[in-house]
This record gives structure tokens, C-alpha cells and sequence, in this order.
């Protein structure tokens, strides 16, 4: 079907959202812009969909988001996982919207939908799928990406991501499934009300909500907060409630929430990209901490899975510590915890990424614990939990993070989780306040110990329609024809996560390390048309790292 057909199919049939029609009548003399609605079906892959939100095959809305949920239905009953699937949303635009109509394709296919009732977090949802015994959980979220995103990850039984190869079986079934016939074998789609009435869809109850919580406050190494100083943003996300309880529990007294970015707003009018780990996103904290002076700034991003932090800098401001810094300093405050309070498990296992930073190995071994590294998302770090659970020893697993500000240290969910990231933050940043240290001083201290490491990140975005196939030409040239040398240091190994047999699932990461210096790995976003190069030197001291990392990021520019 050409582009005019499917545009004139949708102007036609795309009625029930009237934001659609009107977007199309603006742009339907535009050919580039209609391509790009159309050339291609928003893709399913192992994070589910992201997308722009908007009309067309290529944009988030609610009939990818039905399509999408017709053949969830369709693997879930073929699959025997249950009769039962968590839904969540956050403050996205349309994510309520998206959540409800995902409900109504899964209560008309017989499934019943447990539907938050109002935003929360992603860990929150990856806790429900397990607490209400489903067979899959679906979470409405763009995570950190702009405001004009919005999107749509898949959970399995386990509250665990879905894996690579139940994404393909997904989504070869929507291949088979219209945008808007329905039929026998096509879409299947209920009323909201009168399944809400028949009980196929059900509201959450707060006691799920409530026992989550319960279980982040469990892992609590047991460190005395009352005393700590703390400003707090959601980012205009869904963290609020959650991490409000939790503090709350905790014992903290000292709590201010940064007024612009308390409510919920998916239009995030202070942090267009609202992660916290870009200063502009942290900027409002920044502001209030020269007011508050707080002993600790903490950010969660839009579904609360992605923590960030600021701390006391010693020349009164405040610095943002990294999402590398932070894994290390809560991997030591849990070792160091735990062993003092004698509550160490034999053979205990952290578990971090390829992509994060090497200082986690020095770190693990001086406290005999065994360091696993994963690919890039923490499903597979989840899957490192579940392994454990297998074997009958889920209580081995200590901790788990990766560089882009995701934390776990228990085996209650399977997914990053921002709310027990804030009270290990807490915890930590008051234990050695009581040493009369900031967490800069502690870092600057592991610094001393284990070595000057310093990580860098660069990406490049591949916009439109030619964009896929610019960074995979990129990707395959770094391939079959890798760099000699990288910011004037020689390639000294490459491994090819795609066919070198690393142990690991075959991805398209390509890793060079540098000859007395570091390395160097590109892989291409998993949810983002972006390529990102990750840079890891090591230096003798603070100026030579820092040295190191910045010729290092010259010549991986040259790369890009």
C-alpha cells in the first residue's frame, strides 16, 4: 500500500482520536512528512515500542498500541502464561489514555487487565506482575526520553523484560493484526466501563502499592537517616507517591520536594529531556540545594526507574555524581554493611553491565564478591537474579547496576528500581555523614584505593527515515574494517559481541581496548535511533584521568 493510500485509510478510519486527524490534515501535502508516518510499522523490539507520538504506522498512538496488545494477547494464551497481564502508565502524554486501551484489547480477549489507578513507577509494575500472579505486565512509558515520546514495555511472569526471542514472537504476530478490523482472528476490543463492570478490568488495590514499599524497606542495610537533609525531585514523573511513603518510613523529617517539577506533566516545562543524568534535568534541584543546603539532591526520572544524585561539593556548590560513581559507592556501603552486621550471604553476586565502569571488579574482589557482567539492560540483569533463584539461592544476589543511573539490591523486582536506589542513597549518604564525610568525600576516597577511573559517553542521533540506515552502515564499516588506533593509542583487542562467542546473546556491540589506556565500546540504543560510544580509561591520578579520558573522547569523535 503506497503512502497516499495509508494516508487515506487513516484520515478515514483514525477518527476515535480526533489529534490525529488534525495532524494528518496539516501534514498530508507534505510527501516527506507522510513517508515518515508510514514508511515503516513502529518496530516491537526487546524493550517493546518507543516512539514519537502522533498518526501513522511509525508513531506511538492508540492503535500501535492496540495492535501491539492484540498480539501480546495472542502470545500470551498461546504461550499458557496465565489469564492475567499489570498495567502502569506515568505522566507521559496520552499514557493514561494508552493504558486503558490497551485494558480493553486484553479484557475482550478473555484476559483480565489489572490497571494501576493512577501513574506509578515502572518497579512498581514489574512488582505487581509477580504479587497478582500474571502472566505479563505492560508499562506505558518513554522512560527518559523527550516529551514528545511516549511508549510501551512488555514484562514477562517473571516481572523480568521480556526476553529477545518472546519480542520476535510478539512481533511477528502483529504482523498479522489490522490497525482497525476486527474480526475473528484480528483485533479484539471491549468497552472500558462495561468490563470494568464485568470484572475483565480491575483496579490495583492499594495494598499491592503499599506491600512493594514494604518490600524496598526490607532491604534496608539499617543505617539511622532521621538526621539527613534531603531535596527531592520527580521530575514531574511518577515517583512522587512512592518515594515520598518510602522517606516517610525511613524516618526522614528534613524533606523538600522541588515545587516546578512536583507534579505530574508530561509536557516536563523545565527539563525538556528529563533524565537525571543531564545536568539541565537536575537544574531546578540545583537551584533550591543553594537555598536548602541539603546534605543530598536526588532525582528519579518520569517512570522511577533511573535515579540521580547531587552532593555537597566542599566549595559550596554542589556536584552530580555519575551514574558509574553511584553503583560503585552503593556496591562498598553494601559490602562494608553487610560483612559489619554479619548479614553477608556465602558466595555473594553483583552484577553490572559490559558498558559500565571496570572499577566495579576491583571494588567486588575486595570484598570476595563474585562480579557478573551482562549485556546493555538491566533484563538481563534481572535474568542473572532469576538464574539464581533457579539454583535455590536467589539470597546470593547483592547488587546489581548499570552506568545509566539504574540500581537494585534485592530480588523483589526484576528491573531497575529508583525507589530502593533512594533509600540505599539515603542510607549511604547518611552513614558516612556520621563519618563526617559527604558521598564525594567516600568517592574520592575508593578513587584513592582502587585507582583513578573515569568514564565518558558520546552518541550521535540518526533522525528519519534514512537515519536506521546510516548507523547501521556506521556500525557494519567499524565492523569489517576496525580503527589501528583510537585518540593515538593502538587497538590492541577487538570483540565483536555479534560473532565472537562471548558467552553472551549475539548483539550488535562492538568493543576495542586501547593499549595502555582503556576502551572504547559502540553499540547502537536499544530504544533510540542513536549510536552511543562508552569510553573507560583509567589514570594515575585525578588530572591524568581526566587528561586521558578527554583525548580519548577526540579520537572516538573521529569514529562517529
Amino acid at each position: 500500500m503506497t503512502y497516499e493510500n495509508q494516508l487515506a485509510l487513516w484520515l478515514d478510519r483514525a477518527g476515535e482520536d480526533p489529534d490525529l486527524i488534525a495532524e494528518l490534515r496539516e501534514v498530508q501535502h507534505d510527501e516527506k512528512a507522510v513517508s515518515d508516518r508510514f514508511y515503516r510499522h513502529l518496530a516491537f523490539g526487546t524493550g517493546g515500542l518507543r516512539g514519537v507520538l502522533g498518526a501513522g504506522t511509525n508513531r506511538m498512538n492508540i492503535y500501535t498500541v492496540r495492535r501491539a496488545t492484540q498480539a501480546l494477547a495472542d502470545f500470551i494464551q498461546g504461550q499458557g502464561f496465565g489469564d492475567a497481564v499489570a498495567i502502569a502508565y506515568d505522566s507521559r502524554i496520552k499514557g493514561e489514555l494508552f493504558a486503558r486501551e490497551a485494558a480493553r484489547v486484553l479484557a475482550a480477549n478473555g484476559i483480565t487487565a489489572w490497571l494501576y489507578p493512577r501513574l506509578e513507577p515502572t518497579p512498581a509494575l514489574s512488582w505487581a506482575v509477580r504479587y497478582l500472579d500474571c502472566g505479563a505486565g505492560i508499562c506505558v512509558t518513554a522512560s527518559h526520553n523527550p516529551a514528545q515520546y511516549n511508549g510501551y514495555k512488555v514484562y514477562g511472569p517473571d516481572g523480568c523484560q521480556i526476553t529477545p526471542e518472546d519480542a520476535d514472537w510478539i512481533a511477528s504476530a502483529m504482523d498479522w493484526v489490522d490497525y482497525f478490523d476486527g474480526g475473528l482472528d484480528g483485533l479484539k476490543l471491549a468497552d472500558f466501563d462495561e468490563a470494568l463492570a464485568a470484572g475483565t478490568i480491575r483496579y490495583i488495590p492499594d495494598e499491592c502499592l503499599d506491600a512493594f514499599v514494604d518490600a524496598v524497606l526490607a532491604l534496608r542495610p539499617g543505617n539511622d537517616v532521621s538526621k539527613l537533609k534531603l531535596v527531592y525531585t520527580p521530575l514531574n514523573g511518577s515517583g512522587l507517591e512512592c518515594v515520598k511513603k518510602l522517606l516517610a518510613k525511613m524516618g526522614v523529617t528534613e524533606l523538600t520536594v522541588v515545587p516546578s517539577q512536583e507534579a505530574p506533566d508530561g509536557h516536563f516545562p523545565t527539563c525538556p529531556y528529563p533524565n537525571p543524568e543531564i545536568r539541565e534535568a537536575m537544574e531546578e534541584g540545583l537551584r533550591l540545594c543553594g537555598e536548602v543546603k541539603p546534605d543530598l539532591l536526588i532525582g528519579t526520572d518520569p517512570d522511577c526507574d533511573r535515579m540521580g544524585a547531587a552532593v555537597p561539593d566542599g566549595r559550596g556548590g554542589y556536584r552530580l555524581i555519575t551514574g558509574n560513581e553511584m553503583g560503585v559507592l552503593l556496591l562498598d556501603y553494601l559490602c562494608r554493611t553487610r560483612i559489619a552486621r554479619n548479614t553477608m550471604p556465602p558466595n555473594p553476586v553483583a552484577v553490572t553491565t559490559i558498558v559500565s565502569t571496570d572499577m566495579a571488579a576491583p571494588v567486588a574482589q575486595s570484598y570476595g564478591v563474585e562480579l557478573r557482567r551482562t549485556l546493555t539492560g538491566f533484563k538481563y540483569i534481572g535474568e542473572q537474579i532469576g538464574l539464581l533463584e533457579e539454583e535455590g539461592h536467589a539470597e546470593r544476589y547483592l547488587f546489581g547496576f548499570e552506568e545509566s543511573y539504574g540500581y537494585l539490591s534485592g530480588a523483589h523486582v526484576r528491573d531497575k528500581d529508583a525507589v530502593n536506589a533512594v533509600m540505599l542513597a539515603c542510607e549511604c549518604a547518611a552513614w558516612y555523614a556520621g563519618q563526617g564525610m559527604t558521598l564525594l568525600d567516600a568517592m574520592n576516597a575508593l578513587y584513592e584505593r582502587f585507582g583513578f577511573y573515569r568514564n565518558g559517553l558520546l552518541s550521535k542521533a540518526f533522525e528519519g527515515q534514512d537515519g536506521m540506515a546510516a548507523m547501521d552502515a556506521l556500525m557494519k564499516s567499524l565492523r569489517t574494517a576496525p580503527p589501528a588506533e583510537i585518540g593515538g593509542w593502538k587497538v590492541s583487542g577487538t570483540t565483536d559481541y555479534l560473532n565472537d562467542g562471548t558467552g553472551l546473546i549475539p548483539s550488535d556491540v562492538l568493543e576495542f581496548r586501547l593499549e595502555d589506556a582503556g576502551k572504547v565500546i559502540v553499540r547502537p540504543s536499544g530504544t533510540e535511533p542513536k549510536l552511543k560510544l562508552y569510553l573507560s580509561v583509567r589514570g594515575s591520578g585525578e588530572e591524568d584521568a581526566a587528561a586521558r579520558l578527554e583525548r580519548l573522547s577526540k579520537g572516538a569523535e573521529a569514529l562517529l
